[in-house]
């Protein structure tokens, strides 16, 4: 899952990045609203986190401005600012959930992973397709013929995505995007190696090519 993360304490995003990372997240990181206005609007994210406190234009205002815009990508707002009121404001200006500092990693992901599947329509940290179980929590596939495998990092995040997106054609570079951060792209040709993989646990017919397009889930 790619994330923008729009957050201007530093020490607070050197915390936040490696366990995002850990957890399987690939984040983008701004420290000011207008380039989080920008960015979100700019380029695909499946997720946003949001502080209201940013500088040159607070987040609520970006929130607003992304939501006027039909920008429908979830928000997790984060901030010091905790009272009821905030939380209500930051609610009606379109946050999917709102979480006050200091917090527990443990429930900001707990937090973010809920938003995320209420937007692709799961209600838990199980993905199937065509026969195919995708286990979340502990990165593994089981095929149709019930074999279960244990993915690397990239095989499970590019396996998550495409499962999240069945019905659509998705080209190298947003794959790419969602996989790798934006300091690490790597040459589109390489998506076909992992792709390749996934095919000889699934089946070949399992992820169909559509040329000079990109790729796709087969029908069911």
């Amino acid at each position: 899952m790619r994330l923008l993360l729009a957050e201007d304490d530093l020490a607070l995003v050197e915390y936040l990045k490696p366990r995002l990372k850990s957890s399987d997240f690939v984040v983008e990181w701004v420290d000011n609203g207008v380039d989080a206005e920008f960015l979100a609007l700019e380029e695909s994210f499946d997720g946003i986190i949001l502080d209201l406190g940013l500088p040159q234009k607070p987040g609520l205002e970006v929130l607003r401005s992304w939501r006027a815009k039909n920008l429908d990508t979830p928000v997790l707002i984060l901030t010091a600012r905790d009272s009821w009121q905030d939380r209500v404001d930051g609610l009606k200006a379109g946050a999917d959930d709102y979480l006050g500092k200091p917090f527990h990693f443990e429930e900001l992901t707990a937090r973010l992973e809920a938003i995320l599947r209420r937007r692709f329509g799961h209600s838990d940290n199980r993905l199937e397709y065509d026969g195919a179980v995708l286990d979340i929590d502990n990165q593994t596939v089981t095929s149709a013929q019930g074999v279960k495998t244990q993915l690397t990092a990239i095989e499970f995040r590019l396996l998550r995505y495409l499962m999240l997106n069945p019905h659509k054609i998705i080209s190298k570079t947003e794959l790419s995007e969602h996989i790798y951060e934006e300091d690490q792209l790597k040459d589109s040709n390489v998506i076909e190696v992992y792709i390749n993989r996934l095919r000889s646990l699934l089946g070949k017919s399992w992820i169909r090519t559509f040329r000079g397009q990109g790729y796709r889930l087969s029908d069911q």
